[in-house]
This record gives structure tokens, C-alpha cells and sequence, in this order.
């Protein structure tokens, strides 16, 4: 047990860096977002009702993490990565994606660069020194990055909101289109608010011909201890005219899933949450079958498991998404296509899956 008790000292080190961080972070809800239906009594709402664990059940998830933590939850060894350099993004044909970890994906759509999620840091957590650490490095660096036409973001989450990532970025980016509430976040780290257009669910905006729309997801936000769900959360449909691609964000499964299919579909990618699931919090991350069962509501035509490969957020091996998510496709005769970190993916024509994650434990059983 006393082996264990580092691990708990972090956790709780953690948790109380957290509550502090909101001394700093701000972000409440102007009077204005009581006009939204997912607005009511000072916080924002899924239709299904509360998605919290609660505190006993937080505690009760922190003891699994002490206790029943898998050895293989993070890589035996350097997962691959294909570095990236500003030349060969702007070389890159139009319709083009790129996996930069994570959720943090950069798609080049008539010749604009639009940006997801975006977290640079190494790790998803308030402080610097503890806290889920990245398996990679990022393809390439903030610096490298051409100007950017858009960042989407989708919530409020370190995992999904770096601040450190959007004071660098913010000099290079055009547009923040986000969540109710989340843009708020952005002004009190000093981007200009003339830079940011926040969206209710079923709200839409135009940038550069881009259509950018906010769709429902169930889930919650917050970077602490007390401000839990004070901003929206939403997944994306991001329409260029030629190409239709659905971003899930975080989300448990839910029936918005079809509605969103029956008013945007088909798409000719989806980028579904796929990892760092577990029973004890369904409700807010969906299952690789619920994954898969939300790319085939919202009609996708290939799916992209994404939500995995970069951080240790939950209690299974780290390639476990990537091998139920693969296992399940071929089941049901669904196209996926799974890049490596900084591997060009063609939107139109994306390449099958190399499995990648198979050869990091291949190469580190034949180094022992």
C-alpha cells in the first residue's frame, strides 16, 4: 500500500489545484445565455438530466485509478509520429487532415487551416508538473503552424482547452468559434473578443465559406472543483460545400446523434470520441460500440476514432480503442481509418488504417 500512496498524494494535489485554478480562470455566464434551453439555474444542462458522478463517486473513481490501474495503460515505447513543417502544410492539396493528438486535429479546407480542440502542452492538467502526460510530442509546434483561418473549440476541459495553446495561438488565428460560455474562457486570457462567436446548440456561423455549426452532445464542463457545466458544450458540423465532416467533441451516447444525421447527413468523415471510456462514466464518454452506433446515426461514410492514442485518462490499455473500434467496424462493414500523429489524411479518399498501434508493442517485445 505504501506504493500507492504517491499516486493518491498526486491525485489530491491535483484536485486541489484545480479548485485554486478557478480563482484565476473565471469564465461565468453572462445574463444573455439564460436565453439558451440548456441554460437554467446558473449552469448549463443535458436534456437527460445531471451527468456527474457526484463526490462520493469521484472518490470511488480515484481509488480505481490507485488500485486497478492496467500496466499497459500507457505505451511500453515512442509511439510514431510523422513530424510536420509549415512548407508542407501550405504544399498540402485542399481537403486535407491532419491527427496532431488527441482531439487536436488540423484540417486545410479552400486553402483555409482551421484547427480543433487545441492542446500543445504536455500535459492535460492545470499544473505543469503532474497530470495526465503526453505519450508524444506534437507533430509540429504552435510556431511552425501557418496563420489559421478558425479554431473550433468544443468544451471547456483541459484535455480539449489549453490555455497556454490559445495564448500562443491567438495572434495567428482569425476566428475562435466555440460553445456558450467558452468564449468568455478566451477573453479572460486575453484574446480580443471581436475574435470570438459563441454558439448555442443548432446555431450555425459562415467564415470564409465555411459553415460551422453547433450540435448537441451530452456531457459537462469545468476546470475545477465549483464551476462545474458554467459553459456549453457541443459536438460540430463543419460543412466547406464540397466536403461535410462531423465532430463529435466529448459525449456520452445519446438520441441527438439521429437528429443531427437526419438534419446534416450524410458526412464524408466523422471524427468520433473513441477512448478513456468506462462504465462508472457512460453517461459522458460513450463505449466503442456507442461510438460506432453515433457514426451510423449521424450517417457518416468513413469514421476516424479520435479521443485516444495521447493521454492516459482512463482505467483500459491505451490500444484498446483502437482494436474494439477496429474489431467493430469490420463487423459491421463500417470504412474507419485510423492516421498516425501527423500522417496527411486525405477527407475525400482517406487511406485504410496501417494499425500503427500494433507495432509499438511488437518493436518494444523485440527490444527486451
Amino acid at each position: 500500500m505504501t506504493r500507492r500512496l504517491p499516486r493518491f498524494l498526486l491525485l489530491s494535489t491535483v484536485l486541489i489545484a484545480m479548485t485554486l485554478g478557478l480563482l484565476t480562470c473565471g469564465a461565468r455566464p453572462a445574463a444573455s445565455y439564460e436565453q439558451s434551453p440548456q441554460f437554467h439555474d446558473g449552469r448549463f444542462h443535458n436534456p437527460a438530466g445531471k451527468s456527474s458522478l457526484g463526490f462520493v463517486g469521484t472518490l470511488g473513481v480515484l481509488w480505481r485509478f490507485m488500485v486497478d490501474k492496467p500496466k499497459d495503460a500507457t505505451p511500453p515505447a515512442p509511439i510514431p509520429v510523422q513530424p510536420l513543417t509549415r512548407q508542407a502544410l501550405l504544399d498540402a492539396p485542399d481537403d486535407s487532415l491532419w491527427r496532431l493528438g488527441h482531439s487536436t486535429l488540423l484540417m486545410k479546407l479552400d486553402g483555409h487551416f482551421w484547427l480543433t480542440d487545441p492542446v500543445f502542452s504536455e500535459r492535460a492538467s492545470p499544473m505543469s508538473f503532474m497530470g495526465p502526460k503526453r505519450f508524444h510530442a506534437p507533430p509540429l509546434d504552435i510556431a511552425a503552424l501557418p496563420p489559421l483561418t478558425g479554431v473550433i473549440i468544443s468544451h471547456d476541459h483541459y484535455d480539449h482547452l489549453d490555455h497556454d495553446a490559445i495564448r500562443a495561438l491567438a495572434p495567428k488565428v482569425e476566428h475562435f468559434v466555440t460553445a456558450l460560455g467558452v468564449g468568455d474562457r478566451l477573453v479572460a486570457w486575453g484574446v480580443p473578443a471581436e475574435k470570438i462567436q459563441q454558439l448555442d446548440w443548432w446555431q450555425e456561423t459562415r467564415v470564409q465559406g465555411l459553415k460551422v455549426t453547433a450540435t448537441p452532445a451530452q456531457h459537462f464542463s469545468g476546470r475545477g472543483l465549483s464551476d462545474g457545466n458554467r459553459t456549453l458544450w457541443a459536438s460540430w458540423v463543419i460543412d466547406s460545400g464540397s466536403r461535410r465532416i462531423f465532430f463529435s467533441g466529448d459525449s456520452g451516447y445519446f438520441d441527438g446523434f439521429a437528429r443531427i444525421g437526419e438534419r446534416y447527413g450524410p458526412f464524408d468523415l466523422t471524427l468520433i470520441e473513441t477512448g478513456a471510456y468506462d462504465a462508472d462514466w457512460a453517461d459522458v464518454h460513450m463505449q466503442p460500440e456507442q461510438s460506432l452506433q453515433a457514426h451510423l446515426d449521424v450517417r457518416g461514410k468513413v469514421m476516424m476514432p479520435i479521443h485516444n492514442g495521447t493521454f492516459d485518462l482512463a482505467l483500459h490499455p491505451w490500444t484498446e480503442p483502437f482494436e474494439r473500434i477496429t474489431a467493430l467496424a469490420a463487423e459491421r462493414g463500417v470504412t474507419l481509418t485510423a492516421p498516425q500523429m501527423g500522417e496527411r489524411l486525405d477527407i475525400g479518399t482517406p487511406a485504410p488504417s496501417t494499425h500503427w498501434w500494433r507495432q509499438v508493442g511488437e518493436g518494444a517485445a523485440r527490444s527486451r
